[in-house]
């Protein structure tokens, strides 16, 4: 058996809050769940806040490091996490990753049929000449996993540029055709979210921006 922590929202009046914790814990206890307190849960909802300062911190020490998220139904849930660790394992060595990267899952949030995963990942950029390059490669390659297992290609963070050019892979021609005639429709101009979705005919790289930002390799 392996240890496994949830951290628990409870939301509505005083009754009800109390309720939802009577019928949460007795089904816990069944399965020799133990009730933690709320201090690791506050911890927790504390991290989410300074996780993007511990990432750019270690960027300075020639790590990268990143998240994204998905979603999936549960009956893939653990194939899902396990097949896609595997692929960021393999995509760093291939690729010239000096040392063992880093990999590990969350669930962020439960549904009847599935539930929403966040990848976290990092691995030292040293003696990496393109640092960025190879953390998309890596992504992209941990993305095909995810698909492949039957995760979504977002859960809420959405599309946007650096995943726009899976959408084929995902939705039909007409699908995409229709998406274009929207937007020609709505958004003439090409105004808002700019060259988001759909790829366009001169590619903007968003990557050449982000490299310029780390730090080179001594």
């Amino acid at each position: 058996n392996k240890l496994c922590v949830a951290t628990l929202l409870f939301e509505g009046s005083k009754d009800e809050v109390e309720s939802q914790q009577k019928k949460l814990f007795a089904i816990a206890k069944i399965y020799n769940g133990i009730k933690a307190g709320p201090e690791n849960g506050i911890r927790g909802y504390f991290m989410t806040f300074v996780i993007a300062y511990i990432r750019d911190f270690v960027m300075e020490h020639q790590f990268i490091a990143e998240s994204f998220e998905t979603s999936v139904p549960w009956s893939n849930v653990q194939a899902l996490c396990e097949n896609t660790k595997r692929q960021i394992y393999n995509s760093c060595k291939k690729l010239g990753v000096k040392g063992e990267p880093f990999a590990t899952f969350r669930i962020t949030q439960l549904y009847e049929t599935g539930a929403a995963v966040y990848v976290y990942f990092g691995f030292s950029y040293e003696g990496l000449s393109d640092p960025v390059a190879t953390y998309e490669q890596i992504e992209d390659e941990a993305r095909e996993e995810i698909l492949k297992n039957g995760g979504s290609l977002s859960h809420h963070h959405g599309v946007g540029k650096l995943r726009r050019h899976f959408m084929p892979q995902i939705i039909s021609q007409p699908g995409l055709q229709m998406i274009k005639a929207v937007k020609k429709q709505v958004d003439p101009k090409n105004i808002f979210a700019t060259n988001n979705l759909i790829v366009p005919t001169n590619q903007f790289y968003v990557a050449k921006y982000f490299a310029s930002k780390i730090p080179k390799c001594s």
